[in-house]
């Protein structure tokens, strides 16, 4: 069978690997200034990195190929009343730029938000054709 893409499928596979892009995106924040007791159970930011999708006809997509850990070392605190404070008094807080992921936020909400108009538009012009074939 071949592999054609529609305007459909296209726009509806990018629309899902922004979901992803945007979900990480909120565990990122949601974990940001978490603190763990050692250095590797710090919480670290998650990225999804995407792939092209070619179809037959010329056409290519995205899809999410995998979700990688960011290679941020988690910052070292003095805590030492903290009831997570290992055996120094050291805590990790989690290695997360809020700041960075604030503005990923938006960046995914807006290429989101391409592909709802793109898809606005083709079913808009594919309602004009039927019509004018009336």
């Amino acid at each position: 069978m071949a592999n054609t893409l529609s305007i459909f499928d296209i726009s509806g596979r990018a629309m899902a690997a922004q979901l992803v892009r945007l979900n990480t995106t909120a565990s990122n924040l949601a974990n940001a200034g978490t603190l763990s007791g050692s250095e590797a159970g710090a919480y670290r930011a998650m990225k999804p990195v995407f792939r092209t999708v070619m179809g037959d006809n010329g056409t290519a997509t995205v899809a999410v190929d995998q979700i990688t850990q960011a290679t941020t070392n988690p910052v070292k605190r003095h805590e030492p009343d903290h009831p997570l404070a290992d055996s120094n008094g050291d805590v990790w807080e989690a290695a997360v730029d809020s700041a960075a992921e604030l503005v990923e936020m938006v960046e995914t909400a807006r290429h989101y938000q391409n592909n709802v108009q793109v898809l606005s538009t083709a079913k808009g012009l594919i309602s004009e054709t039927l019509r004018l074939g009336q």
